[in-house]
């Protein structure tokens, strides 16, 4: 999946119209966390440096089409200039007769962050006249929001279609060369490490990594519903009832395909779902039938870590219990240790983002793993083998 690279583009005196993912979260008039931000700057350096003027464009949150004032992208604009040395100047909207002459009046190597696109409803709608007004205004266009490329919005779909090169953001690149990697050719054993609550979520997932896996590790809540699929009793843990004999297909086509697929052992069950609930840890043919289980238990989490450590690639999409609670966390973080231990000796881990970075991050391992996804939905879409259109939409080489 080679595209052409924002490197590739001779940039200087010209207009590079870049969509980022600046969907960060805001406390007032500050960025709470500067994650995303940060992994745009080596494709936003690379425009200015080489003497391009940099036009961005992003989202932020869910204004409906509305001008919500506190979803404004003026603190962002604020980090940024601090984190690129440079000014970083904003836009009152993101099209119109101001911002084209803003626009004009860009430098080389200047940067102009348009004003949050969803304060127009024809973002989201693709909608044809507003991509060519987006589109009126650069020369060139680059998509470093990995984040957004599971969706055909006008920014990420409807205005790559005013250009003749399209190209990918360095973020994106390494987004599609290590998702794509594990997916085409990862290095064997090759583990995949499913969580989360649902299986109506990563039942795509699922299907798609059966052929391609040596071993699956299933937790989180879903888990349940392939104990339910076993007629094992669950208690008042999460069950999707419609969702049962997909469990029973899955588990039969993982014994016909010779995947190992590794469901819990034993759990962690709580008499209710709080904090500071009572919990202990039980066999998974004795879950009490008035609790429910929200972890993963001590034997499976070092059954799970065992696998981790001798696999050569790992993709982990979805925590394996209630991590938000610490007294539930003790799973996830047990696995995100030994894999972050495998990766130090060499292991290619692949995370996707979400509650799985979040789950990471909490463990304290997150600056161990090969990579990190930025994009949530993105990378489960790219996981279950679906065209992303804001990828499609790039120049193949």
């Amino acid at each position: 999946m080679r595209k052409l690279s924002v490197e590739d583009l001779s940039v200087r005196g010209r207009r590079v119209l870049t969509r980022v993912d600046f969907n960060v979260p805001l406390e007032g008039a500050k960025v709470a966390d500067e994650a995303r931000i940060r992994e745009s700057l080596p494709t936003l350096r690379s425009v200015l440096d080489r003497g391009g003027r940099l036009i961005l464009m992003s989202h932020l949150g869910r204004p409906d089409g509305k001008v919500v004032p506190k979803l404004s992208l003026g603190p962002v604009a604020d980090r940024l200039s601090d984190l690129l040395g440079r000014p970083v100047t904003t836009a009152p909207d993101c099209v119109g007769p101001e911002v084209e002459r803003l626009v004009a009046g860009l430098k080389d190597g200047d940067a102009l962050l348009l004003e949050n696109l969803r304060f127009h409803p024809e973002e989201e709608k693709n909608d044809p006249a507003f991509s060519e007004r987006l589109a009126s205004l650069g020369d060139l266009y680059v998509n470093d929001a990995f984040g957004t490329a599971h969706r055909a919005h006008a920014s990420t779909e409807g205005v790559t279609r005013h250009f003749a090169q399209r190209a990918a953001g360095l973020l994106m690149i390494r987004e599609l060369d290590y998702l794509g990697a594990a997916l085409a050719a990862p290095g064997r054993p090759f583990v995949a490490v499913l969580g989360g609550a649902k299986v109506s979520g990563k039942i795509d997932v699922i299907h798609n990594l059966l052929p391609k896996v040596d071993a699956l590790l299933i937790g989180g809540g879903m888990a349940c519903t392939f104990f339910k699929a076993q007629g094992l009793e669950i208690g008042k843990s999460l069950l999707e009832p419609d969702r049962v004999e997909v469990a029973r297909q899955v588990l039969a086509g993982a014994e016909r395909q010779k995947v190992r697929l590794l469901l819990p052992t034993d759990c962690v069950v709580a008499d209710r779902f709080a904090p500071d609930a009572q919990k202990k840890a039980v066999p998974r043919e004795r879950i009490p039938a008035d609790w429910q289980v929200l972890d993963i238990g001590p034997e499976t989490a070092r059954q799970f870590s065992d696998e981790v450590r001798s696999a050569k690639t790992v993709v982990w999409n979805g925590p394996l219990g209630v991590f938000e609670m610490d007294a539930f966390a003790d799973g996830t973080n047990a696995v995100a240790r030994a894999l972050a231990d495998a990766t130090d000796r060499g292991t290619v881990s692949v995370i996707g983002g979400g509650d799985s970075a979040a789950a990471i991050a909490k463990a304290g391992v997150e600056r161990r793993m090969t990579h990190i996804s930025t994009g949530g939905g993105a990378s489960l879409e790219f996981l279950e083998g679906k065209t992303l259109p804001g990828v499609a939409a790039l120049t193949d080489v």
